[in-house]
């Protein structure tokens, strides 16, 4: 088979779904011949061959046909090249004379001898054509605003023609692919051909009555699979395809889009060049976001990465098509100091205190707010070119505040919803923020707003108060999923749906869930089983009980407090010295990060102390971890410790508190869980001891009674745990999102009863 297509719209046009199973398809299959077909010049064409996920071309003929060449080489093919070499009339004298009697723009092309302009109704194209004649040159023209004058007959098809018979090709084996009237000398030829869905009028028009075109309903490269499975002759292709989406078991018929400033790759230096590797974290939103995509789901990634000199700009790639198939991760490459100024500066040290409630750290800077905005911008943008019609994009984290803003005007079509991974404060803490009004402009132009718990979508409710009339569609009781008034972050009631200037917008409270399955492959790994088991082994021939702490270094986290509130425990209960140890893994915050340097020493200080203070020769009260651990091992240490003592001052959830209750359920272990009050995870894990961390003494005690809690009642609380964890999960958390999203219509009355 030669496949012969053009490009933009064709090719490299219809869903992102779609143009992995034709790619794909292309790659996989020695027996097709891939020719592109465009109106560009060959330049304009070479980034596409460094493209990772586009099939590199056996032959390109560009400039409307009127050059040819070898897309392995890119060396001219001759003798075609040099026959319509031969044809061509001095441009310069066609180009004069095009432009002194018509209403047209000459197009700056690298072809050398092309002659292109743009032209609009006021173009007087008969005096063209006419002048056109004179120079023995046909006129073609595109989309009413593309015009070329090439020599007589030159075209695509006449090329595409000429490279068939060079190359032999049985005619029955060739399909020409197009989608606007510059593509019509294509299906002149006579071979088997398809015009995509959403193709220009005037080429639909012209092939109407053609036997050998099929018009497609899908557009794009979706349009070209269609036409396979359409002509006999191409079926077994197309059975191939079939056959592997069957396999994929698709989810979703809208494609999603994930934001996030992070990409699910991280960068590391291996000789002197800078590769791209699976992310370090132990825990985190990552794997969980990634989850969403491992049943086929198609998406893009859209985050941020830094410019590298020793690499050239990958913009789109696979990111790991064994797992995640139709997962594209779309990079937005920015110089390192604009990504501090953005992330490590702006982020971090005025929306971060902020959003924690920590008002005393906060600094406001209004020049670094435009810098944001200009981030935010370029991450719009790249939506609006990458996604499909009508897909649903889902915007994760403060950090993109304001792509909503910028991104409704580009394009109207997109479903938009906005999940706050951290927590969201009240509104007198809110309302200090110097650019609340345009942060809640933008987050109003979502479709659907969603945050981990009830408490912050009321948060939120308290901060429109604050700034415009809106009006109370729906509420919901909170008790069915969450605690209410038995916990510090409890409340009764959660708003579902408000109207605003006649607009409806869903909110949600959709906290995390965990990746059972990820953990469960890790749980069954022969090497993993081998390590629990002698761990176990060694701590039952020691007596110690572990205490877990795994964390990110953050003064949010209160690392400072808990180290403390062990030492006193240490210092009051000395019946536990050498009985209970504690193993600290404190995960080191982005490189750059200077504001996390003085909580760092004040912890290293601390830990020493203690240990300089309580060890023996063969105990050490605290084993702290300052680097970032393979998730594995973090497994591992779930699976042995009997204490997870997880105690942030303020945490938008605590991914780490689920996860230690899903490895401790599927071993049937009987960990308990302590678990901090001002947490989010704490209004929906009621059988967990939540504690203040504010509150020294309320620390100690609660780190007691998980220690004097016989087995048994351990045991009941983890398995009562595990039930919530285990049907709350990523999976769960990710469809009930996208389930919101869908359900999001514009200025669609509810027809449910106002509450309030």
């Amino acid at each position: 088979m030669l496949l012969a297509t053009d490009l933009d719209g064709t090719f490299l046009g219809g869903s992102m779904e779609n143009r992995l199973r034709l790619y794909r398809l292309i790659k996989q299959n020695t027996d097709i011949q891939l020719v592109f077909v465009t109106g560009r010049g060959v330049e304009s064409v070479l980034p596409l061959l460094n493209d990772p996920l586009i099939p590199t071309p056996h032959y390109i003929i560009a400039d409307v046909g009127a050059t040819v060449v070898n897309g392995m080489t890119l060396e001219s093919v001759e003798p075609i090249q040099g026959e319509i070499e031969s044809r061509w009339p001095s441009t310069y004298a066609v180009r004069a004379k095009v432009l002194e009697i018509a209403d047209v723009t000459f197009q700056e092309v690298p072809q050398q001898r092309r002659c292109s302009f743009y032209y609009d109704g006021s173009a007087n194209l008969e005096a063209i054509k006419e002048v056109a004649e004179n120079f023995d040159c046909d006129v073609i023209t595109s989309v009413d605003k593309y015009l070329d004058v090439l020599p007589r007959g030159v075209n695509k098809g006449s090329t595409l023609n000429s490279l068939v018979e060079m190359l032999h090709v049985d005619e029955d084996c060739v399909l020409v692919a197009g989608d606007t009237l510059n593509d019509f000398s294509l299906y002149q030829t006579g071979y088997k051909g398809v015009v995509v869905g959403k193709a220009e009028q005037l080429l639909v028009d012209q092939t109407a009555g053609m036997d050998n075109v099929y018009q497609a309903v899908e557009a794009g490269a979706g349009g070209i699979l269609e036409s396979m499975a359409h002509f006999e002759r191409f079926q077994k292709f197309a059975k191939k395809v079939a056959t592997r989406k069957k396999k994929q078991n698709s989810v979703g018929a809208n494609q999603l889009v994930m934001v996030y400033h992070r990409l699910p790759f991280e960068q590391e230096v291996v000789n002197g060049k800078s590769i791209r590797v699976a992310p370090k974290s132990p825990n985190g939103i990552i794997p969980s976001l990634l989850g969403l995509f491992e049943k086929g789901r198609s998406g893009i990634w859209i985050g941020e990465e830094e410019q590298q000199s020793d690499r050239p700009e990958i913009p789109n790639q696979l990111i790991d098509e064994e797992r995640y198939p139709n997962l594209v991760a779309a990079t937005i490459s920015i110089p390192k100091d604009e990504i501090d100024q953005f992330y490590r500066v702006f982020s971090k040290e005025a929306l971060w205190p902020m959003i924690f409630s920590f008002v005393d750290k906060a600094k406001f800077n209004h020049e670094d707010w435009g810098h944001y905005l200009k981030i935010n911008k370029m991450f719009a943008e790249r939506i609006a070119k990458e996604a499909d019609e009508n897909a649903l994009v889902w915007i994760h984290e403060y950090n993109l505040w304001m792509v909503p803003a910028f991104l409704k005007p580009l394009r109207p079509d997109l479903k938009i919803g906005f999940f706050h991974h951290t927590s969201f404060p009240a509104a007198d803490v809110f309302n200090i923020i110097p650019w609340r009004k345009e942060i809640i402009g933008s987050l109003l132009l979502c479709d659907f707003i969603s945050f981990h718990i009830p408490r912050y979508v009321e948060n939120f409710i308290d901060v429109l108060r604050s700034h415009t009339p809106f009006k109370v569609i729906k509420k919901i009781n909170a008790a069915k999923q969450f605690l209410t008034y038995s916990c510090a972050l409890g409340v009764d009631q959660m708003t579902k749906l408000i109207e605003i200037d006649g607009r409806q917008i869903r909110l949600g409270a959709q906290p995390v869930g965990v990746n059972m399955e990820k953990i469960q492959r890790i749980l069954k790994a022969p090497e993993i089983r081998e390590k629990i088991e002698d761990n176990l082994f060694r701590k039952s021939e020691t007596g110690v009980s572990r205490i877990l702490s795994v964390e990110r270094l953050d003064y949010v986290k209160g690392p400072l407090e808990k180290i403390q509130a062990f030492g006193e425990f240490l210092e009051e209960y000395p019946e536990y010295h050498g009985k209970v140890e504690l193993i600290n893994i404190c995960t080191p915050p982005s490189q750059g990060m200077h504001i996390y340097d003085e909580i760092r020493d004040e912890v290293n200080r601390a830990v020493g102390e203690i240990n300089g203070r309580f060890s023996t020769m063969d105990w050490a009260p605290i084993q702290f971890f300052y680097r970032a651990l393979p998730f594995e091992e973090v497994v591992s240490l779930y699976a042995t410790s009997d204490i997870a003592w997880i105690t942030p001052l303020r945490d938008g959830l605590n991914l780490v508190a689920k996860e230690y209750v899903a490895v401790q359920g599927q071993i049937g272990g009987d960990g308990a869980l302590v678990l901090s009050e001002f947490a989010g995870a704490s209004v929906e894990l009621p059988y967990a001891i939540l504690t203040n961390p504010y509150d020294l003494k309320s620390m100690k005690e609660s780190l007691l009674r998980a220690l004097l809690m016989p087995s048994d009642e351990r045991s009941s609380r983890i398995m009562r745990l595990y039930d919530q964890v285990k049907n709350f999960d990523v999976h769960y958390w990710g469809r009930d999102f996208v389930k919101e999203l869908e359900r999001t219509r514009e200025n669609k009355k509810s027809i449910s009863k106002t509450i309030g």
